[in-house]
């Protein structure tokens, strides 16, 4: 039998919300940004990658305010989320060269969402055959690239769209 050690893994396996408070609250805090994977800001917004990607360049844009409910959101925070999603979808398209792209937001535990109490929108690449018998059947994902490098490539791709 093979065995696929994903330690990181662990911490969301075990994890609930940091020690502190809301996760997305305490990244969204300016500083660390490399260490955060923080790959952008906005006025109102941020985009950070994903610590339990799906797949390689799995990307979250986040209000710094702390918000579960879309319909709460200002005006211009709506605005500025839409605006900085479309900004990840050109980088991702850039960097990555995908046959497709999910963006979307799971509201509400019974919706999915692994952190219920700030809303955040989901962008990240897709290719046929990515979810192969490893995902399906392992319940096992393989990811070529490891997180400081996605940060590194996706980071400098982000700046030049």
């Amino acid at each position: 039998m093979d065995h696929l050690w994903s330690p990181w893994r662990y911490r969301y396996i075990t994890g609930g919300a940091p020690a502190g408070g809301c996760v997305f609250c305490l990244k969204g805090e300016p500083g660390n940004d490399q260490e955060n994977l923080v790959l952008a800001r906005g006025r109102f917004n941020y985009a950070l990658l994903n610590l339990f990607p799906y797949t390689n360049g799995h990307l979250l844009i986040a209000p710094y305010e702390h918000a579960a409910n879309l319909e709460d959101l200002p005006p211009e925070t709506a605005a500025e989320l839409m605006a900085m999603t479309q900004d990840a979808v050109r980088a991702l398209r850039a960097l990555y060269n995908p046959e497709g792209i999910n963006c979307g937001m799971n509201l509400g535990a019974c919706a999915g969402a692994g952190i219920a109490g700030h809303l955040h929108m989901h962008v990240l690449p897709r290719w046929f055959g990515d979810v192969s018998f490893m995902t399906t059947v392992g319940e096992t994902r393989v990811l070529p690239e490891d997180l400081p490098r996605t940060w590194e490539r996706l980071r400098a791709a982000w700046r030049s769209v």
